[in-house]
């Protein structure tokens, strides 16, 4: 049995733990900027660099929070571009999106950027990169967690199977360690979609996986997604 029919049975039972409600808000989208139109939502990805997903979570230090953004590629689920920033400015995003995009290896495919519609993404240096870039501009439309599950599935893998549960103590201990779990989610992590491999030996290929890119049903409570 594996973990999400593991899971499922728990959940059946009503013996699953319930996680504590964040206390920590990291998207704004109550702003004045401009916001663009879903363009992933029945996209096929058969290749790297076709789909990059986008979010921000927060790692808590004995000092306080720091706030980490990770670019994902949808058909890999690599992590090819990651910063951990002390506070919630756009600079951290811009940060995760500079080391994306100076380390692609096909700048001939059609890349399309997807986001929440946090003020981060939608801010003029922001939307500036990835236009210059010519990368296309996508977003969620509705605030679900739906619209951009796979971001939100990587947020919990890295905090959930790679963030101790030992506090650091602060930034800086934080920021060093996120760069080894990055690199070690990369080269050493299999995923069930990827056939079981990692997500640097799948960057290269092309072609359908076993799992790719789900199209989620408008009502999550009658079907169960699957990341």
């Amino acid at each position: 049995m594996g973990r999400d029919q593991l899971f499922d049975l728990l959940r059946f039972h009503g013996m699953l733990v319930r996680r504590r409600k964040r206390s920590i808000v990291t998207t704004d989208s109550f702003h004045w900027l401009k916001k663009y139109p879903n363009l992933v939502e029945d996209v096929s990805v058969c290749a790297s660099e076709q789909v990059w997903v986008s979010d921000i979570t927060y790692i808590k230090t004995i000092e306080g929070y720091s706030y980490l953004s990770l670019i994902t590629d949808a058909y890999s689920r690599k992590i090819v571009g990651h910063c951990l920033y002390p506070s919630l400015a756009s600079v951290g995003c811009i940060e995760a999106l500079n080391m994306a995009l100076s380390n692609r290896l096909f700048l001939e495919r059609t890349l399309v950027h997807h986001s929440d519609r946090g003020v981060q993404y939608c801010s003029g240096n922001y939307v500036e990169i990835l236009m210059t870039n010519n990368v296309a501009i996508s977003m969620t439309q509705n605030g679900s967690p739906y619209e951009n599950a796979l971001a939100e599935r990587m947020n919990g893998i890295i905090k959930s199977e790679f963030i101790p549960r030992r506090r650091y103590q602060n930034h800086n201990e934080a920021k060093k360690a996120i760069d080894r779990i990055i690199s070690t989610y990369n080269q050493q992590r299999p995923h069930a979609s990827l056939n079981y491999m990692t997500p640097d030996a799948v960057y290269e290929n092309t072609g359908q996986m076993q799992k790719k890119w789900k199209n989620y049903p408008k009502n999550p409570s009658t079907k169960q997604i699957e990341v």
